[in-house]
């Protein structure tokens, strides 16, 4: 086991080998799990660029049911796949994991959501809680949230937490509007909901089955 890397609780965790990976710090790991302590239980939480697969042991030892973490690294898929695996065992009940290495973008914008779909059918069509978290100075993270909403991954209630360097403030995206906005050293933590004006326009051009047009 490489490296330092633990929970808040202490337990230590596999780190990606050989990968030039940035750790969400402690410090960032416990403000996310006080901000979303009461929205955890039960959750189902979407993590992309999950590397280790740190926040998403974070969020199943605070209740999330269902995990999917997403990365295009073998070494952080391997990684996360058995960080996950040992905190699964350690809960004592049952909970839904996958993970998949792809690259996010495409994987948001090419996953069927069918039903029956192998990469998702233990989760619901729409994800609770989303974490975001692709290198800094990638430029990712307007398309990953456009996908978000084009590949239907969030509904109203949704937040997408997306973390990013102190020193490149994000601006909020048409479609988008700020939760919460935090700052710790040289992270930062962006929290979005989709605008309920999406979901009226979106509702607007897909009329349930018996109502007009």
């Amino acid at each position: 086991m490489k490296g330092g890397l633990r929970l808040l609780g202490g337990r230590k965790l596999r780190s990606p080998i050989g990968q030039a990976t940035r750790p969400t710090t402690s410090r960032v790991r416990e403000a996310v799990m006080n901000i979303l302590s009461e929205k955890l239980k039960n959750s189902c939480w979407l993590d992309l660029f999950s590397g280790s697969g740190a926040l998403s042991c974070e969020a199943l030892q605070k209740g999330a049911k269902r995990v999917l973490a997403v990365d295009n690294s073998f070494e952080a898929y391997k990684a996360c796949q058995a960080n996950l695996e040992v905190v699964e065992k350690s809960l004592g009940y049952s909970v839904d994991i996958k993970v998949i290495k792809h690259e996010v973008i495409s994987f948001l914008r090419g996953e069927t959501r069918q039903k029956n779909s192998p990469t998702t059918n233990k989760f619901p069509k729409r994800f609770d809680l989303v974490y975001l978290d692709p290198p800094y100075s990638s430029n990712l993270y307007l398309p990953v949230l456009e996908a978000l909403l084009s590949g239907d991954w969030v509904g109203k209630n949704s937040i997408v937490i997306c973390e990013h360097s102190a020193k490149e403030p994000l601006d909020i995206p048409d479609d988008w509007s700020e939760a919460d906005r935090r700052i710790y050293g040289e992270s930062a933590l962006l929290l979005v909901k989709p605008t309920s004006s999406y979901f009226v326009d979106i509702d607007s051009k897909h009329p349930q089955k018996g109502q007009g047009l």
